[in-house]
């Protein structure tokens, strides 16, 4: 993730709810919790990818956040899949005002 977001002066780079995020322009995109990928793919887009392999909603204090989900490591090993998920996150993101 961090070879895919290099070279970007927009990214920031976190330690954000219990894991390492990655911010676009202020705004959370892409992370890494215990050895599963965060996405933010947004509200109307989430239960689409839940729909996907290896992906389960994002929970954070018990509750399931609405706009991102996890993926687990099949779902990204290979990397063209973990490319396609970072891109999903940062076109979402580049939809939202800077932060």
């Amino acid at each position: 993730m961090r070879i895919l977001l290099s070279g970007r002066p927009d990214v920031v780079e976190k330690k954000m709810v219990g894991g390492l995020s990655f911010l676009v322009n202020g705004n959370m995109c892409c992370g890494v919790t215990g050895t599963a990928l965060m996405i933010r793919v947004g509200r109307e887009a989430r239960e689409q990818a839940l729909r996907e392999p290896h992906v389960r909603p994002m929970v954070l204090g018990g509750r399931s956040l609405s706009a991102f989900v996890c993926v687990d490591p099949p779902g990204y090993a290979a990397d063209d899949a973990l490319a396609r998920w970072v891109q999903r996150g940062l076109d979402f993101v580049a939809g939202l005002p800077d932060r």
